[in-house]
């Protein structure tokens, strides 16, 4: 890399007597006025800095764990040929750890009155909003002797949108609701269903689907079909309050329900239900109301994206107004928070009742696989101690389990990879049984 300022020059004169340059500048100068005379040149023909005009285009949203691509043009419009070394600066969390250096820094050489694109790839490590930086440009002059250097601001903001890993559960929790909606020869029957059809009898039906009148006027026994009913109301309740802020593996438990309650909205979108969304601790941090089955999906990602964990206790109280205020009427909701015992016994319990009365319920909440490692662990001291704490942490929470299940509340409980197929399969045992 070409020297610059000061310490060229020195390098420069560096093979000289020492007697002939240390005692001041005014004798470097005078034995050396073609050298000084080179640096002034090369310091007058290097290209302004601050007359650049750059504009940003790209990539505004990426899935987390993919790339995005950010442009950067730059116009040089002075009379002199711009070299430069180009530093686009974004947050830590915008690069994989190593890949920051080679990837924010640039070479470019524009000739005047001309423009140039470098871009910039991110390789985000967290969720949420990330924004561009400063962009410092290096100008050099021909010999890279002196330079000029200043910074430009270039606003642009990535959304780094939650990665849905529970996608690939999708495709089966879909055929398990075609058999349910009876597009497939299964037909399922319950007190909240909606009547399909009438179709012939065959040994072992439920007696109670025949259809006497049809019956009457047919010489075969006719059977009523059913589907399950569509325009159910889903409303998904995030609690980002401290209890979510703790971390299962390499994420924090809010991910792990996130990436749930993403699985579940577009499963039941597909099945034709009406799904909102609300993230709630002390006050609302996200709502979505109102979305279409084609707009559900893109609605929650976007809205979940730049959620972080708040280290506050949940206030269930005030949850419960916007939560019935978003449900007026009968719904399915699902609650995505913790089954620790004190924010369950001293928070949730005590306003359950005013969920379960006009609404089912269902509570999701994310064990920590390092607790089941632990209950199985053998072979030492520690790990018999170990596997006894596990014992009673599991045991506790069974026993919040029980306690709101015997508030009519359906309880799921698993860990973060199990979390979001096992949500759907309670929603789709509900709607077989006619419960929504």
């Amino acid at each position: 890399m070409a020297l610059t300022g000061r310490t060229a020059l020195l390098a420069a004169l560096g093979s000289l007597p020492i007697g002939i340059w240390e005692p001041s500048w005014t004798g470097i100068l005078a034995v050396n006025t073609p050298l000084a005379l080179a640096c002034a040149c090369d310091f007058a023909l290097a290209a302004p800095v601050r007359r650049l005009r750059l504009t940003r285009s790209g990539d505004t949203s990426v899935r987390l764990g993919d790339p995005a691509d950010v442009t950067l043009t730059v116009t040089n419009p002075s009379r002199r040929p711009l070299r430069a070394h180009l530093r686009d600066a974004w947050p830590p969390s915008a690069w994989r750890p190593g890949t920051e250096h080679a990837a924010s820094r640039h070479r470019v050489t524009i000739p005047p009155g001309e423009r140039r694109r470098v871009t910039t790839r991110l390789l985000p490590t967290r969720r949420g909003d990330r924004h561009a930086d400063r962009v410092t440009v290096r100008s050099y002059g021909p010999l890279g002797l002196f330079t000029r250097q200043g910074t430009h601001a270039v606003p642009w903001t990535v959304r780094v949108l939650p990665p849905f890993h529970s996608r690939k559960h999708l495709p089966s929790k879909l055929a398990r609701l075609r058999e349910l909606d009876g597009r497939t020869s299964v037909l399922s029957r319950g007190e909240g269903t909606e009547f399909d059809s009438l179709r012939e009898y065959v040994p072992g039906d439920d007696t109670r689907s025949i259809d006497w009148r049809a019956t009457a006027r047919q010489s075969a026994v006719a059977v009523r079909t059913w589907r399950p009913e569509r325009d159910r109301h889903i409303l998904l309740v995030l609690d980002t309050g401290r209890t979510s802020a703790g971390r299962v593996g390499d994420a924090p438990r809010l991910d792990a329900s996130m990436d749930a309650a993403l699985l579940l909205g577009a499963l039941a979108s597909r099945a034709g239900d009406r799904v909102d969304l609300l993230a709630y601790d002390r006050r609302t941090r996200a709502l979505v109301q109102g979305r279409t089955a084609h707009q559900v999906l893109p609605a929650l990602v976007n809205a979940m994206a730049p959620l972080e964990p708040e280290l506050v206790e949940t206030d269930a109280r005030g949850l419960t107004a916007p939560a019935l205020h978003t449900a007026p009427r009968r719904s399915l909701i699902v609650l995505l928070t913790s089954l620790e015992a004190a924010p369950v016994e001293e928070g949730l319990l005590p306003v359950l009742s005013r969920l379960t009365k006009r609404h089912t319920v269902i509570v999701a909440s994310v064990a920590d696989p390092a607790i089941e490692a632990m209950a199985a662990s053998r072979g030492s001291v520690e790990s018999v101690y170990d596997a006894a704490s596990a014992a009673q942490a599991k045991a506790e929470r069974r026993r919040t389990a029980d306690k709101l299940t015997r508030h009519g509340v359906t309880v799921v409980d698993a860990t973060p990879s199990e979390l979001a197929p096992a949500l759907a399969d309670a929603y789709l045992s509900l709607k077989a049984a006619g419960r929504l």
